[in-house]
Formats: C-alpha cells, structure tokens, sequence
C-alpha cells in the first residue's frame, strides 16, 4: 500500500473532492481500515451531525466505511477536517496522536488525509484562525504538527488561501488578510516558507515515489519573504522541487501541456457558482417567459443542495444560502404561474374580440386588413381555421 500524504484547502466533503477522495482511496488494500478523527470540531455542539454527514459522503461517494474515533492505531486510512486547529493541536499533542501522525509520515505508510483546520496543523506553525479573526486576539502563530519537516520542507500550511467571503474586507491567507499575514511571516524562524493552498484544492504527495501534485480548482502558492510561485491545478513535479521553491532557490515548474489523446475531467463547480447559474437560468426563462425551463431551473437548484448536503464546513454557510435562494425562486415561480394563468384567462376574449372585428372586415370587403389581422394572430401563435359554422381558432402546437 502506497504512502499518501493529501492535504486539502477547503471542500473535503464536497463534490468538488471526491476524484481527489477516490483517486486516494484506491491505493488501500482490500478491507483496509479507514479513521475519521473528529477532534477538530469535537466541542460543537452539533459534532455528532458533521459527524453523520462525513461518513455518508465517504460510505456513498468515495466507496469507504469510515470509523469516527479519537486515535489512528491501526489505521490504512486517516481523514480530520474542519474545526478549530488549536483545539485539535492541544488534544492531539495530550492524547499521542500528535506522535502517531508523525510517525505515518515519517515511515511514509498509509494514507493520511488533512484538510482545512487540521491541514492547518500540518507545518512548523499554525495559524489559531478562530482566535485571531474571531475572538480578536493579536496575530500570532502556534507551534505545529511538523508533518512536513520528515519530507525536508521547513514550511507552514495555509488552508483557504483564496478565500473571498469578506466581501468588502480581506479574507484571504485562512481569513487573515494581506496586514496580518506580511505581519506573522516576520515572525516566522528564517528559511520557513508559507505554503498557500486554495478552497478546493488539494497537495497530494505520494511519499514513497516522492512524486507531487496539485489538483482541484485552485492552485498551491509557496511564499517567500519578497518572492512568491504559484503551481496551478495540474502541476507536477517532486519534493526535491518543492523543497527548492520552498528554499527560493527554483522557479515554479510550468503545468504540463494538454495531452491531445486524453482530456481532464472538467472540474466540478462549487455550490456558490451553482447557485449563480440557476439564477441566471430562471430569470432568463421568467423574461421569455417560460414556466417548464423556470421550474426546471428551480429543480437543478434543488439537486445541488442534495449533493452538497454533506459538506461539513461550517463557516461558508453555503447550503442554508442556497436553500434561502430556492425558497425565493419558488415564490418567484408561483408568481411567474399566476401571471400566466391571468393570461390564459384573459386570451379567449382577446381572440374572440379580434375574430369579431376580422368578421365585419370581411363582411365590409376589407380582405386585405382581414387577412392581415389574420396573419398577425398567427404570428402571436394562434391558428385559425374557417368553417361553414364560423372561424375557429385555437393555440398553435
């Protein structure tokens, strides 16, 4: 069994991961054990149900039968996520598995999956994110796992580097802004490089080939004090490379061309640009107007929050922003049928009047204006057929 070690930015039970999940998973023996530490989030209130989720992501979309528990003796497999990375840190360096993590990378066995709070933890230092953005406290950095010192990258890891959600203010850099983090990099022992991972995106480095490579939507930026690379989705290269881009000794390899005989799976969109696209779908068929592609739009919504359901990133808030948006484009919906109900109501009248005035047109020998008037309710979708017993009409097909 191959030596992974899979660090993630964001998304890690979402569907933008599961290629990444699965491409992992099947390096695992037949019946290997997989863990999911659950200490990073372990003092919410709602644990059990990230808990929950976690596992159905894995059991249904990456084919693993996760175990939640406290410790990876034994383990083949091991993921933790989001939460708070002080808190796992203190818990882990307590309790051994801080020992026990490093000793996986260190004999490069099994597969160890961090990502988002817990990926935090992975270099020299750690960001305490909850304590500088939330809580207010003065920027500073927390001594780390040091996963990364056995591979020879003197580094730390920072989660949600692309983060956008501040809007008017700068969330980037794990929610620290550009001020916060130029301040902490200072403090930073010399010759200590940041590594950047974007939402979505995941460093995958199979420790026993030494190979790496970034996959995902984002990138990897290895930042140094007045330099700074940047490996796209699509990268590869090696931990020798990595160390010299980390040292500031190399330039960042370019992505490998497209191979003509194999395309790359698109990449899967996020929740955030799904929503965008339904909306822009609805308004397009409300404008036109068109009930069915309307409520289809509404539909496609509605998959999306079932695939995203899983996701047990808290912060983003994404699905309950999505169920928000699907509750107004139903009431929007129900106003675009009631709209259209007035409409057909009203279109009886409408027809019959015109058919009447087309009737005294042609009793009067005004043909032309008759046949006009005709075309023109035709041209609106009205057909009109001329019978012994009067005109009929009705709708086009």
């Amino acid at each position: 069994m191959a030596g992974l070690l899979v660090l993630m930015g964001s998304g890690e039970t979402s569907p933008t991961m599961v290629e990444i999940h699965r491409a992992a998973a099947r390096t695992l023996r037949p019946g290997a054990r997989a863990v999911l530490l659950d200490t990073p989030y372990a003092f919410q209130e709602n644990h059990a149900d990230i808990s929950a989720r976690a596992h159905r992501y894995f059991a249904r979309s990456v084919g693993l039968d996760v175990d939640v528990a406290a410790g990876i003796t034994g383990a083949d497999w091991v993921f933790s996520g989001p939460g708070s990375p002080t808190y796992a840190l203190e818990r882990w360096t307590g309790s051994g598995v801080a020992g026990d993590l490093r000793a996986r990378i260190r004999a490069r066995e099994g597969v160890t999956v961090l990502a988002s709070a817990a990926a935090c933890t992975a270099g020299l230092a750690t960001v305490p994110v909850y304590e500088i953005y939330k809580v207010g406290a003065e920027p500073h950095w927390r001594e780390g796992l040091g996963l990364l010192e056995p591979l020879g990258l003197r580094a730390v890891l920072i989660p949600h580097f692309d983060n956008a959600e501040g809007g008017t203010h700068d969330t980037r850099f794990c929610y620290l802004g550009e001020r916060r983090l130029s301040r902490m990099e200072r403090e930073l022992p010399p010759g200590t490089a940041v590594l950047g991972l974007d939402e979505h995106t995941a460093l995958v480095i199979d420790l026993e080939s030494e190979s790496v490579r970034v996959a995902g939507r984002g990138g990897l930026t290895v930042r140094r004090p007045g330099s700074q690379a940047f490996l796209p989705a699509g990268t590869a290269t090696d931990l020798a490379g990595l160390r010299r881009l980390a040292e500031g000794a190399a330039d960042a390899p370019a992505p490998p061309p497209p191979s003509p005989d194999r395309r790359e799976a698109p990449a899967e969109a996020t929740l955030e640009e799904s929503i965008r696209t339904c909306e822009e779908l609805f308004r397009a068929a409300a404008a036109r107007p068109e009930p069915v592609a309307a409520a289809q739009a509404v539909l496609d919504l509605e998959t999306e929050i079932v695939k995203w359901a899983a996701d047990t990133e808290e912060d983003s808030g994404g699905v309950e922003q999505a169920r928000e948006v699907l509750r107004l484009l139903i009431a929007r919906l129900g106003e675009l049928a009631s709209a259209e109900t007035r409409r057909s109501r009203s279109l009886p009248c409408l027809v019959e009047a015109l058919l009447a005035l087309r009737g005294e047109l042609r009793a009067q020998g005004r043909y032309d204006v008759a046949d006009a008037l005709r075309a023109a309710l035709s041209r609106g979708g009205i057909t009109i057929e001329d019978t012994p017993g009067g005109p009929r009409w009705a709708p086009a097909p």
